[in-house]
């Protein structure tokens, strides 16, 4: 783990940083999915995949930068907070928690009193890091991710938290 003095920051995502938040997104999915999800998801989870939903989901994104670098990144869309992905150079670091709170308050921004998000069932260390930040496990949930043919059922739970708050400066 490289330990950075400047603290991570949060900012709006630009079109500008697609290409980085794929690239950060592809290396951690895989990290996060390889082994827990069906090799069909696998086999379409291509880096132009990953290139294409990172452009198109930047009105929903939150980057977060540390030390000159993009650190991670989240996603909210609607009521749930649908990405969350941090470079492996910054796991540890506190990146994940800053994320994941800015995901909560854009959901509760939008009006939702709770958020959700899945989370592969093999994915320990994803799952002991929500329950860590005050997330439920509602238990299993098939969830169906994007594929190019229609959804990919993947086998996940459901974490959901309620949330409050509003706009912050800066988000």
């Amino acid at each position: 783990m490289t330990t950075y003095d400047e603290q991570p920051t949060l900012r709006p995502a630009r079109p500008g940083d697609a290409a980085e938040v794929a690239r950060i997104w592809q290396s951690a999915w895989r990290d996060a999915h390889l082994g827990h999800v069906s090799d069909e998801l696998v086999a379409m989870r291509t880096p132009e995949s990953f290139a294409a939903r990172a452009a198109a989901r930047v009105p929903d994104t939150a980057v977060a930068e540390a030390g000159g670098a993009l650190a991670g990144f989240v996603t909210a869309v609607g009521d749930e907070v649908e990405q969350l992905f941090v470079a492996a150079e910054h796991r540890g670091t506190g990146v994940a928690a800053l994320l994941l709170a800015e995901g909560e308050r854009r959901v509760a921004a939008r009006g939702y009193g709770r958020a959700w998000l899945a989370v592969v069932t093999g994915n320990a260390r994803a799952r002991r890091f929500y329950a860590r930040q005050g997330w439920a496990d509602e238990g299993p949930l098939d969830y169906r991710a994007e594929g190019r043919d229609g959804p990919v059922t993947v086998d996940c739970h459901r974490y959901a938290k309620p949330v409050t708050g509003g706009a912050t400066p800066g988000a």
